[in-house]
């Protein structure tokens, strides 16, 4: 019956997840090879909260809901402009440099797959999206939501500046 419960939870549940990669990791023991799988899963609402997790176990559905769950607890705000993002930004995350650039209404979302679920998920709709160097789904999904997060939102960071010159011209008479 706890099952019953849990299952319609997740069913009413806003947050949808997304599988990026699954890799089948071999390690060499005593008594031969052992395997198990990891898997790279996105998860969001579609309103602005955006996390990524990794799982790892001995079978893939297993390694999926480890990786979900985990996501799910790190989840992370994007502020938002629109259906867009605020301006643009560049990030390096291991290997991989990802540009995200704001595009106008109608545009949609331009970029690869591992790039695509990140934004998605976090409900961008228009933006248009460049990755360089290395293609790692892990390491593009990672820069990927490091620069959601480095995005501030235009009119906090006016008032900030604001308050912040003014303290200045204070110190400064």
């Amino acid at each position: 019956m706890v099952e019953q419960q849990s299952r319609r939870e997740e069913e009413n549940s806003p947050i949808t997840e997304r599988t990026v990669k699954i890799n089948r990791v071999s390690k060499v023991v005593k008594g031969g090879r052992h395997l198990s799988f990891s898997a790279v899963v996105v998860v969001g609402d579609g309103e602005g909260k955006v996390g990524i997790g990794m799982g790892k176990a001995a079978a893939v559905p297993d390694a999926i809901r480890k990786g979900a769950t985990y996501a799910q607890k790190n989840m992370v705000e994007v502020p938002l402009k629109g259906s867009t993002i605020a301006h643009e930004i560049t990030v390096k995350y291991g290997g991989s440099i990802v540009m995200l650039r704001p595009a106008a209404p109608g545009t949609g979302v331009i970029a690869g797959e591992s790039v695509r679920a990140v934004i998605e998920l976090a409900g961008i709709k228009d933006v248009v999206t460049k990755v360089r160097r290395s293609t790692n789904p892990t390491n593009v999904v990672k820069a990927t939501l490091k620069g959601l997060q480095m995005i501030k939102d235009p009119q906090i960071e006016r008032e900030r500046r604001l308050s912040y010159a003014q303290r200045n011209a204070v110190v400064a008479e």
